[in-house]
């Protein structure tokens, strides 16, 4: 009964609250490597963090390993994704579908914030290890999972 209790108060725990301010808008900057959450009256919260193993450049394809650029929206949230918690980013719009599939390809899609994966990769001294997602500590997710809507918009600036 007593590891029962312990895993539901350590599942409970990733759902923390926030009734603080509203997030009106993300920006991250990808040189940066940085993540600002907005509010009406400036920036709520920052976070360091990391990108797709080929950082540099607009995602086109599926497995470029790139993170997009420009404007999206957070559409979805995924409370028992691999990598702790996760929000979906709007990716891809339909100007990426259309330069994918103008060249034959598959522009990808799954783009998330999310924290750390429960298993698999070591991320020691591994800043950009995602296939193109945004990944933060499994602390900062929490945060960003309490304070970050759907609908919320995200400018993704290189």
């Amino acid at each position: 009964m007593g590891g029962l209790a312990a895993f539901l108060s350590g599942c409970a725990d990733r759902f923390r609250s926030y009734n603080g301010p509203e997030v009106t808008r993300l920006r991250m900057y990808k040189t940066r490597r940085l993540l600002v959450l907005d509010g009406a009256d400036g920036v709520l919260r920052t976070y360091p963090i990391g990108l797709g193993f080929a950082p540099e450049g607009h995602k086109q394809f599926e497995g470029d390993g790139r993170t997009p650029e420009g404007t999206y929206t957070i559409d979805r949230r995924n409370p028992n994704s691999l990598f702790h918690l996760s929000i979906g980013i709007s990716y891809p719009n339909e100007a990426d579908i259309a330069f994918a599939e103008a060249r034959g390809r598959s522009p990808g899609g799954d783009i998330f914030i999310h924290g750390g994966p429960r298993r698999g990769i070591d991320l020691m001294n591994v800043r950009d290890w995602t296939a193109g997602c945004i990944s933060v500590t499994d602390r900062q997710i929490e945060e960003i999972y309490a304070m970050v809507r759907n609908g919320t918009p995200i400018d993704i600036y290189t």
